[in-house]
Parts: C-alpha cells; structure tokens; sequence
C-alpha cells in the first residue's frame, strides 16, 4: 500500500488550507485532522473498495473498517472564510455519519475543482453530490441506479451509417386509413384470362 504521508507530501487535512489526493494512485494512505483522536490525527487507507479508519482515543486504538458502497458519495463543499483563513473549495467522501466522512481535496480556488470531483465519483463508484449551504446533500443530476437521465434527444435520420442500405420511400409514406364502413364486393363475376 502507497504511502503519501512523507516529507514534501500532502499535508494532513485540517492542518492546511491545501489538501490534493490523486485519485488514479489508489490504495492509499494519508492523515486527516480529527478533533477526538490522541494527537487530532486520524490514519485513513483509502482503497477502491475499502476504507479503513485508524485512530486513538484516551489510549485506546481503534480501527473502523468500512466498504465504499456505505459511502453516500463524493460532494463539493464550500467552506466560508473564517477570521483570517480564507475560504476554500473541497471534495468530501461523505458519509451518514460526519466523524467518517474524508476529505479528497481542498484549495482556495476551484480551478480544477469539476474534474477531481468526477474523476474521484468515477474511480471509487460513487455518486456525485453537492453541499448546499445549509449543509444538505443533494445530486445535481437525476439518475435512475447507475444511470444518469437527461433529456431525450431527437433522432437524426442524415448522415446515418446505413443510409445507402435502406430505402427512403417507406419512411415517407404515409400511413393508411381504414375506411368507417368497409366496401364488401358480392355477386360479381371474376375475369380470369384464360389462353
């Protein structure tokens, strides 16, 4: 398992207004500031389909070892600036329960904000969400499971692949209309040509 706390690495989250995990580099494992724990670190391993919390509390170690799947999603919050901090942009993988939801990336501009956000929802399998300030979750997209709906599209009928292939004069035909009262033909004589 990759190790990205180092000299020079990201610095835990909370310690620092800057926080970037790269996605594409899973399993990993980083700090995060935690107001509970010994030290007010945590240990978190972040896999594609597993997360595992470390911490200690008044001596006690604990591990919580949870699925991605329990996971709501990755959602973009904005932070208001606070006395003399600025406010920032962050991506949280957000769960139920606050104490393990993980921060993803935070910086004071939202620059590459959209693309880590879909490249973190993309890798981990998860939905995409956004904090709204009152700190509700919502999706931005309607989705139906793992799918996401929009809007139906009209159908092109040029410059399709098998144009050449199909004849046009059925599709312009119109439709027949059956008469209210049907024409019944009774005691005529058939014309058969005979040689």
């Amino acid at each position: 398992m990759r190790r990205q706390i180092q000299d020079g690495g990201p610095t835990p989250a909370g310690s620092s207004r800057a926080l970037r995990l790269d996605p594409f580099t899973l399993p990993i494992r980083f700090a995060a500031a935690d107001k509970a724990a010994d030290g007010r670190t945590r240990e978190i391993e972040l896999s594609r389909d597993r997360v595992v919390v470390r911490r200690a509390v008044r001596g006690m170690k604990m591990a919580v070892n949870l699925p991605v799947a329990n996971y709501l999603g990755v959602a973009i919050r904005m932070e208001p600036p606070a006395d003399d901090t600025p406010g920032t942009v962050s991506i949280m993988l957000e769960h139920r329960d606050p104490g393990l939801s993980l921060p993803l990336f935070r910086a004071a501009d939202g620059v590459d904000i959209v693309a880590e956000w879909q490249s973190w929802g993309r890798v981990l399998g998860v939905p995409l969400l956004v904090a709204e300030a009152d700190g509700r979750l919502r999706e931005p997209f309607n989705r139906m499971g793992a799918l996401v709906i929009a809007a139906a599209v009209a159908r092109r009928r040029r410059r399709f692949a098998i144009k050449k292939r199909r004849p046009t004069l059925p599709l312009r035909r119109a439709v027949g209309v059956v008469p209210a009262t049907p024409v019944i033909h009774q005691d005529e004589r058939e014309i058969i040509a005979r040689h």
